[in-house]
C-alpha cells in the first residue's frame, strides 16, 4: 500500500519541485549530457556474460563518488564482478566518466524514482546486486529490487541528524522501507545504532566503518611538484592558509584570519576552494567589498599569469591534490549556521594541521578520532576561527606534531573497505 501511496504522490510532488530544480540545475551547469538516462532513455549496456555478477552502484554526487573509489576499485579486480556506476549530480556524472570509464560497463544518471523510469532502467541493466552509498533510500530503486530479489545493500552507510529525526516522527513509514534492505554496512557506531533504534533486526545491520577514512590519495606530490604547483597557481613558496570545501560566510572568516596571518606573514597565501564552484560571482564581489587591493585568480580561467594573494580553486575533483600545498587548513560547512561539516579526512590522512567549526555532524567519529589523536583545533565561532588560525600560523612546532597526529589517526583507522568488500561477497 505505501508503495502505491508513493508512486501516486510522486508525480504533483514532482511537477511542484520543477521551478527550484530546473534554477539548481542551471546554475549548476552540466546537465545536457545523457539527461535522457533519467527517464531510461538512451543507455548503453553491453549484454551480461556468462558466470560474471552485475553489480549496480548509485552515489549521490562527486563526495560520494570519491568516497566509494576505493571500494569500486576493489571490487573491479575481481574478474566474476562487472559494475554499472549511476550518479545523481553533473559533478558526480562528470568525475565517475573521467575516473571510471574504463572500470565500470556503464555510467549514467540514476532514474528519476518514478515506476516507469526506474522499471526501465532495471530491465536494462539486470543487476544481481544493488549498492547504494550512505543514505540513498529510494523506495521505488528498493522495491524494484525486492520485486526481482536481487540483494539491495547500503554501503558506508549514515543518517544525518536531521534524517534520523524525520525517520523516528514517520517510524510506520521508514520501517516498511527499510525491510527492503538486504544489509546496512554502518560507517560509525552511531549511526549502526540509529539504523536499529528505526527496527531494523542486528542481523541486517553490521558496523564496517567508514570509506572515507580509506580514501586512496593519488598522485602523491614530492616536494619539487609541490613547489612547481605552487608556483603555477601563482602561490610562490611562502604560508598557503587553505579552506577546504568552504559554504558561505567561511570565506569571509579566512579572510579577515588571513588578514591577520599576513600582518606577521607578508608572504602567506590564501587558497580557497567551494564546495559549489558556481558561487565564483559571489565569491568575487566578496573579494572586492573586503579588500580591493587583493590580488586575486580563479582556477577555472587557466594558469596564473603573475603572483596572486588568494587563489580560488572553483573547479572540480582537485580538492586532494590542492590540500597537499597547504600549511594549515580550516574545514569548511562546520561553522554556524551550518551544522553538517564537509570532509577532514584528506586533511587528516596529509598531514595538514587543521581546525574545523562545531557543526561537524555528518563526520562525528572521524571528529572524535581527530581530536583523539591530537591532529584537530576545535572552534565554536568565527572569533575562535580566526584566533585559533593565526595562532596555529605562527607556531610551526604545533603545526607538525598536529599533521603527524593526523597521519597516525589516519594510518590507524584504515579498513573499512577490506571489511565491506567481504560483506559483499557474501551475497555474490
Amino acid at each position: 500500500m505505501l508503495i502505491w501511496i508513493y508512486r501516486l504522490l510522486f508525480l504533483p510532488v514532482v511537477l511542484a519541485s520543477l521551478p527550484r530544480y530546473y534554477f539548481h540545475m542551471k546554475k549548476r551547469g552540466g546537465y545536457k549530457e545523457s539527461f535522457s538516462t533519467r527517464f531510461g532513455r538512451g543507455l548503453v549496456i553491453p549484454q551480461k556474460k556468462e558466470g560474471v555478477r552485475r553489480v549496480w552502484i548509485q552515489a549521490v554526487s562527486l563526495g560520494e563518488m570519491l568516497a566509494i573509489e576505493p571500494l569500486i576499485r576493489r571490487l573491479s579486480e575481481d574478474e566474476r564482478i562487472e559494475i554499472y556506476l549511476t550518479v545523481t549530480t553533473s559533478t558526480g556524472y562528470a568525475l565517475a566518466k573521467d575516473r571510471y570509464s574504463q572500470t565500470a560497463i556503464g555510467i549514467s544518471y540514476f532514474p528519476l524514482d518514478f515506476y516507469p523510469f526506474s522499471n526501465r532502467v532495471w530491465n536494462a541493466i539486470q543487476a544481481d546486486i544493488a549498492i547504494c552509498a550512505e543514505t540513498e533510500l529510494w523506495p521505488e530503486h528498493m522495491r524494484q529490487a525486492t520485486k526481482r530479489r536481487v540483494p539491495f545493500l547500503l554501503v558506508n552507510a549514515r543518517l544525518s541528524d536531521a534524517s534520523f529525526r524525520r525517520a523516528r516522527q514517520f517510524r510506520w513509514l521508514f520501517k516498511g522501507t527499510l525491510r527492503q534492505i538486504s544489509r546496512v554496512y554502518a560507517s560509525s557506531e552511531l549511526d549502526r545504532d540509529r539504523f536499529l533504534e528505526l527496527g531494523l533486526p542486528e542481523n541486517q545491520v553490521e558496523l564496517t566503518g567508514n570509506m572515507k577514512v580509506d580514501v586512496v590519495i593519488e598522485p602523491i606530490l614530492s616536494q619539487a611538484e609541490r613547489a612547481n604547483l605552487k608556483a603555477e597557481l601563482g602561490l610562490g613558496d611562502g604560508f598557503v592558509l587553505l579552506g577546504s570545501s568552504t559554504w558561505p560566510g567561511e570565506e569571509a572568516m579566512l579572510l579577515k584570519a588571513f588578514a591577520g596571518i599576513r600582518a606577521k606573514r607578508p608572504n602567506a597565501k590564501l587558497l580557497i576552494v567551494p564546495r559549489h564552484a558556481e558561487r565564483r560571482d559571489e565569491i568575487r564581489k566578496l573579494l572586492e567589498t573586503v579588500d580591493g587591493s587583493l590580488a586575486y585568480h580563479f582556477k577555472s580561467s587557466g594558469p596564473a599569469e603573475g603572483a596572486v594573494d588568494v587563489l580560488i580553486a572553483d573547479t572540480h575533483g582537485e580538492l586532494r591534490t590542492l590540500t597537499q600545498i597547504a600549511d594549515l587548513a580550516f574545514v569548511g560547512k562546520s561553522l554556524p549556521p551550518h551544522r553538517e561539516g564537509q570532509t577532514p579526512v584528506e586533511c587528516g590522512a596529509l598531514g595538514v594541521p587543521m581546525a574545523l567549526g562545531p557543526g561537524m555532524s555528518n563526520f562525528r567519529s572521524i571528529r572524535a578520532g581527530l581530536r583523539q589523536f591530537g591532529a584537530i583545533r576545535e572552534v565554536e565561532n568565527e572569533t575562535e576561527a580566526i584566533e585559533t588560525l593565526m595562532s596555529l600560523s605562527d607556531d610551526a612546532a604545533t603545526r607538525a606534531a598536529m599533521g603527524a597526529a593526523g597521519k597516525n589517526w589516519h594510518r590507524s583507522n584504515k579498513g573499512a573497505v577490506e571489511r565491506t568488500v567481504e560483506g559483499i561477497r557474501t551475497w555474490l
